[in-house]
Parts: structure tokens; sequence; C-alpha cells
């Protein structure tokens, strides 16, 4: 009977270790020029610009004119991840450097490191970077 209990616990334990892998919370970009706090967000996963090592550009590059002027500061640059395998997130990211959206994977590689990879619709152009979480 004890050993029963036991295994019961241990998957219990080992499914539960397993849910709360996700990439919720601070994460400083590769340049070290921003750092992106994921948060829940209805039903996926966004992430919006939390803080800047200095003081905040605009959105001058955003394909909406009225949006240019405004604080890269708080706007969503990870948008509607979702689940998409073991500890894979698949979504958009909009890169207020050029002002275009791409299609995303986020992928946690580890408790402190998140890689984030952007393509271009259509098989376009792909990079990727790797953040290491703040907190």
């Amino acid at each position: 009977m004890k050993r029963v209990v036991l295994t019961a616990f241990a998957l219990v334990t080992l499914f539960a270790g397993a849910a709360s892998a996700d990439p919720i919370g601070d994460w400083r970009v590769a340049d070290g020029g921003a750092t992106v706090r994921i948060k829940k967000c209805g039903a996926g996963l966004c992430g919006f610009v939390a803080s800047t090592k200095g003081a905040p550009g605009k959105d001058e590059r955003n394909p909406d004119p009225a949006k240019r002027n405004r604080s890269v500061l708080g706007i969503e640059v990870l948008i509607n991840l979702r689940p998409s395998g073991n500890n894979v997130w698949t979504g958009t990211t909009y890169n207020a450097e050029d002002g275009l959206l791409y299609n995303a994977t986020v992928t946690l590689s580890s408790e402190r490191t998140l890689e984030i990879k952007g393509c271009g619709a259509n098989g376009g152009v792909c990079g990727s970077e790797t953040w290491n979480r703040v907190r």
C-alpha cells in the first residue's frame, strides 16, 4: 500500500512541476537594452516592454502613424502566445526597430533561459535571440 501511495505522490509532484514551467516573469533581452514582462493574457500569454536601460525611445517605425510618437515602454511585443508543445509557445512578436510583426516561437530552454524566434510571413527571414530571466 505504501508503494502505491508513494508512486501516486511522485506522479502528482512530477505533473505539478511540469505545469509550472512557463515563461511568466521578467526577461532581459539579448542586448540588455530592455526587460520584457510576460504574463497571462486571456487564454494565452503576452509580453510588454517593462523597462529600458536608458531613456525609452519612440515607436517611430510603427506602420500606424498615430502610434509613432508613443514610447516603446509598455508596448506589447509578444502577442497571443499559445502552448505549442513542451515548453514551447507560438504567436506573434512585434519588433519596434523595424515596425513589423513576425511569427514567433518562444521556447523555455531552462528556468533562466528563453529562446525567441521570429520569422516573416510565408517563410520570410528568421531571426532569434536568447533572453535571460530577471525574476
